[in-house]
């Protein structure tokens, strides 16, 4: 539309540009001839005056009403007038400038249809006259210069509708191929290797542009599938490691061989450990995901064990705190979900209320909206507030998770997982900090319409 506004307006511009010209030049031409005409009736009134005293005014001819002819002596005074004009047409400024001069002026004069044209010239000799005049209607030309003003009055816009209609048409086949690359490109994926722009038959500049973009999108898709590679490989090789490493400083914990300080050091250790294997998982899972669809493998599973599996796993680093991790949910609660994935969402948020809350970590559960909601609740000081509206977002942390450690990526896997089970992940406004996982329960399809 805005392309179709723009082209109305230069015609529009165009059109004004051009009937101007046409006007002025018209005019030009018409008066050009009625200056011609008056002229030559102005000679033959001369000529005729050679041998006369006083030359006849109607020498010149013209035509009653349109046309006239006067000869004046040294005083204004009329001697001879043809055209229905009797009183002097020039004063006697003008008069006496038309004894050294030819004058040409316009003017109404009574007698004459419309405004004159008249030119007065001085005529030789020592007879009696002293000045000749003759004047034209201007009537036939203002006529035709209003029939041309109307024609571009008429005929003005409907050029412009019409112009600006082909102009549409044309813009709109000529855009139709980058059209149909923009509504491509809104589909395209890193991840699907066979999506690529359209390009149209004509090898000209958009063919072009849409093999450049098509070239692009693949060193895109190739620096992507290396990046997403080297991640799920590094988490893969560091889990390993990390599970030794785990082992090894809990068996030196259980020994219970060591002074306070060393103690303090291996629980410290530890749980380092915990955060670089969450770590691992966490850049497993986003090397999975893809463009945000993480593959899960659904089961029936009650809901009441998968709790009390993440509450057992991070029980002695919350005994250390001098915290506790409570559960409360019933017994015939069940979610179809990837037993793996549910638990390490869940796990992240454990960890997130280890690591940044206080106080003891709630797990919760109940039958919610055709699904089950899932909540980690802690007693601490809750989300900052510039990140709460993002919080679920990749690499987002507030200032305590920057003084206390964090990636920004586990928030950002809780709601992969949840959206990858058909459910989502909100912030729970209130004291402390809750996050709710809402999943569809056991034979409930999903909100999202996955299965």
């Amino acid at each position: 539309m805005r392309l179709t506004a723009a082209f109305a307006l230069a015609m529009t511009l165009v059109l004004v540009g051009a009937g101007l010209f046409v006007y002025l030049r018209l005019k030009a031409d018409l008066d050009e001839s009625v200056d011609a005409g008056l002229r030559t009736r102005a000679a033959a009134i001369v000529t005729a005056a050679r041998g006369l005293g006083v030359p006849p005014a109607g020498a010149g001819g013209g035509q009653v009403e349109e046309s006239f002819a006067q000869v004046l002596d040294a005083g204004g005074r009329v001697l001879d007038a043809t055209g229905g004009v009797a009183e002097p047409v020039l004063g006697d400024a003008e008069r006496r400038g038309a004894e050294r001069s030819p004058v040409m002026v316009e003017r109404r004069v009574e007698g004459i249809e419309g405004t004159a044209r008249v030119l007065a010239r001085p005529l030789p000799g020592r007879s009696a006259a002293s000045v000749v005049v003759v004047g034209q209607s201007l009537d036939d030309r203002n006529v035709a210069l209003s029939g041309l003003v109307t024609s571009f009055a008429v005929g003005g816009p409907l050029a412009i509708l019409l112009a600006s209609g082909i102009g549409y048409a044309l813009a709109t086949a000529g855009l139709a191929p980058v059209e149909a690359m923009r509504r491509r490109a809104a589909e395209v994926s890193l991840t699907g290797d066979d999506e690529r722009l359209p390009l149209p038959a004509a090898r000209d500049e958009v063919r072009r542009l849409g093999e450049t973009l098509n070239d692009m999108l693949d060193r895109l898709r190739a620096s992507f599938e290396h990046e997403r590679r080297f991640v799920a490989d590094a988490s893969h090789e560091l889990r390993t490691p990390v599970a030794v490493v785990k082992t090894e400083l809990e068996g030196a914990l259980r020994t219970g061989d060591y002074g306070p300080s060393v103690r303090e050091a291996l629980v410290a250790a530890v749980e380092e450990c915990d955060h670089l294997a969450q770590l691992a998982e966490d850049l497993l899972v986003i090397a999975r995901a893809g463009d945000g669809e993480l593959p899960v493998r659904r089961e029936s599973l009650a809901v009441r064990p998968v709790l009390d599996g993440v509450r057992e796993r991070f029980a002695a680093r919350a005994r250390e705190r001098s915290r506790q991790i409570r559960v409360e949910a019933g017994d015939d609660l069940r979610v179809r979900a990837d037993v793996v994935r549910l638990g390490q969402a869940l796990g992240n948020l454990v960890d997130n209320a280890l690591r940044h809350g206080d106080g003891d970590v709630l797990l919760t559960a109940r039958s919610a909206a055709g699904g089950v909601e899932l909540d980690a609740s802690d007693e601490g000081p809750g989300f900052d507030p510039d990140i709460a509206d993002r919080a679920f977002e990749r690499f987002t942390r507030g200032d305590r998770a920057r003084t206390r450690g964090g990636t920004g990526l586990g928030l950002a896997i809780v709601s992969t997982v949840a959206e990858a089970h058909g459910g989502q992940a909100t912030i729970v406004p209130g004291r402390g900090a809750t996050v709710r996982i809402w999943l569809p329960d056991d034979g409930q399809p999903s909100h999202l319409g996955l299965t």
